[in-house]
């Protein structure tokens, strides 16, 4: 057996080991040894399932696979565009559990009956999850709110489903091709950080106080914000939004809706988020947004959030510009400058295929136009052609693309592109502003400051240096040769410079000097100086203009 089999991780072994054969990767079963493991399995000789199969297998599989299916929906280098937007689309909706549990987790963590705490509190939840579900209650004071309860026993079944996971992904990174591609132990490293997040409410609490300070600025969104007396690690308090799903629109809702200006807003809000705080709700699926009955947009569900770097954020804002804009090539070298280069990456051909991608985007029509797309297809060619693409990359693309799906549910007219330009100018002075702060100058000073302090040290050491002999040019170049060529030429031109400034100062000197002799009233000696340093320096121009005029003619 080539890795070994708890008897607790068994079942999840053969699961796996399924899910691997039914879509076409029975080479990883067999060299991962699961194929002893997998018993009864089907035959992997059959018809290709279809995209849509995967969500509904990872569904059957339980929470851990849920969330994982949703990860995996960031990872367009990882799998092909058709199975990420199935998975970009993967809906986490189970059956309810009882109340009596219910009842008996928030009496625990927050130390009181239901019935003390709450004036009255729903027994049937307004939805449930693989990880929780949400009631409606109102509070002592006349307050209505959500509270969002933990599922029993989740956390238990999460860790065993890590472990399993953590086995196989080892075993596949060490011995084979695409486990060393891809590094699928870094891969789920990311998710049980990213799952533990989602298993502590607080966490949500936070992420729901800090968009909402994002956002307060926007008039048609709202972000509903915890209540922290009747928050733990199990249950979340917060307040209760009036509304429906963005899903539930019919067709008359849709007509009445006046859906262009919320969907413009929504789409600069988010843009907001990622571009210039790098703090965004990283699971705008439309399920997560409520269109409420005062006509704003309300954002929901923040276990899932992402953070971008203030470096990062000046490389997304290139990229989308770049794909909005269809220059491909800028949008390769922009991906480029952000990803991983592995041993095999091969870069003129990502180039290539990346202009192709955008190119072909370009010249499409209004509907067929998705940014997200553009962008998860684009971390797909990165990892074909052996670049390791950021994670925040996958996670702009798969929000993006549920900000399409929203956005034109709230107006078919909709288009990204335009938006990405159109507020492109407003990011732009938000990001100088930020950099511009009290804090940024003064790190500024200070890196000035250090460096004044110590460039008197470091021109010793280089000078030391050279008077040691010691000191080293490293050059990186195709054609040493050329190189050599290059430094001789202008050591020659330094030093023809040297003597005819040598030339000028030696008869600028004797001008002073009484002698018989004299040209033009002056000096012979200093008159002969100054015209052979006139006509050399005249043949150094010459020289000069007509080599780096064969050079450039050599070039091309």
């Amino acid at each position: 057996m080539a890795i070994s089999l708890k008897p607790q991780h068994v079942r999840r072994y053969k699961d796996i080991a399924r899910l691997l054969m039914k879509y076409g990767r029975s080479d990883l079963v067999r060299q991962a040894g699961l194929d002893d493991a997998l018993g009864d399995a089907p035959s992997p000789d059959g018809h290709p399932a279809q995209a849509a199969e995967l969500a509904a297998d990872l569904e059957r599989m339980g929470p851990t696979f849920i969330k994982l299916g949703q990860l995996l929906s960031t990872r367009g280098d990882l799998l092909p565009p058709a199975y990420v937007e199935s998975l970009t689309r993967l809906q986490d909706d189970v059956e309810p559990f009882g109340f009596a549990e219910v009842e008996q987790i928030v009496t625990t963590e927050l130390g009181a009956r239901i019935s003390k705490a709450f004036a009255d509190f729903d027994n049937i939840p307004l939805a449930s999850a693989s990880l929780g579900q949400v009631h409606r209650a109102t509070l002592r004071d006349g307050r209505d709110v959500a509270v969002k309860v933990q599922r029993p026993g989740i956390r238990e079944r999460i860790v065993e489903d890590l472990e399993a996971l953590a086995e196989i992904a080892h075993f596949l990174d060490t011995h084979t091709e695409v486990g060393r591609r891809y590094g699928f132990g870094a891969l789920l490293e990311e998710f049980r950080q990213s799952l533990y997040a989602e298993l502590d409410y607080r966490k949500e609490a936070a992420n729901l106080a800090t968009l909402g300070e994002i956002l307060a600025s926007y008039e048609r969104i709202v972000v509903p914000q915890p209540v922290n007396d009747y928050t733990t690690g199990l249950v979340l308090t917060m307040e209760f939004v009036r509304g429906r799903k963005i899903t539930s629109l019919g067709p008359l809702a849709q007509v009445e809706l006046d859906g262009a200006p919320l969907a413009d807003e929504l789409f600069r809000a988010y843009l907001d988020q990622v571009l210039n705080h790098g703090f965004f709700h990283a699971d705008p699926h439309p399920g997560n947004v409520f269109l409420t009955d005062d006509g704003r947009l309300a954002l929901i569900d923040l276990g899932m959030v992402a953070r971008v770097p203030p470096s990062m954020q000046n490389d997304l804002v290139k990229l989308l510009l770049a794909v909005s804009e269809g220059r491909g090539e800028d949008a390769a070298k922009v991906a480029v400058g952000m990803g991983e280069r592995r041993p095999q990456f091969d870069e003129p051909a990502f180039s290539r295929a990346v202009s192709d991608l955008v190119t072909k985007h370009q010249g499409a029509s209004l509907g067929q136009i998705q940014t997200g797309t553009i962008v998860l297809t684009l971390t797909q060619v990165a990892g074909e052609c052996g670049l390791r693409p950021p994670p925040e990359l996958g996670m702009l693309g798969k929000t993006l693309l549920n900000l399409d799906l929203v956005a034109r549910t709230l107006d078919p007219t909709f288009d990204p592109n335009d938006a990405i330009r159109r507020n492109a100018a407003d990011i732009l002075r938000k990001q100088l502003v930020k950099s511009a702060s009290p804090g940024n100058v003064f790190a500024t000073m200070l890196e000035a400051k250090e460096f004044v302090e110590k460039l008197p040290g470091r021109v010793n050491s280089v000078m030391d240096a050279f008077a040691r002999g010691e000191f080293e040019l490293k050059v990186k170049a195709q054609d040493a040769n050329e190189v050599v060529l290059g430094v001789q030429k202008l050591a020659n031109r330094v030093t023809m410079g040297l003597v005819i400034a040598a030339l000028i100062v030696g008869a600028a000197m004797l001008m002073r000097v009484p002698t018989r002799s004299t040209l033009f009233g002056y000096p012979s000696i200093a008159i002969v100086c100054f015209l052979l340093a006139a006509g050399a320096g005249l043949a150094l121009v010459v020289s000069i203009f007509v080599g780096d005029r064969k050079a450039r003619d050599r070039r091309r």
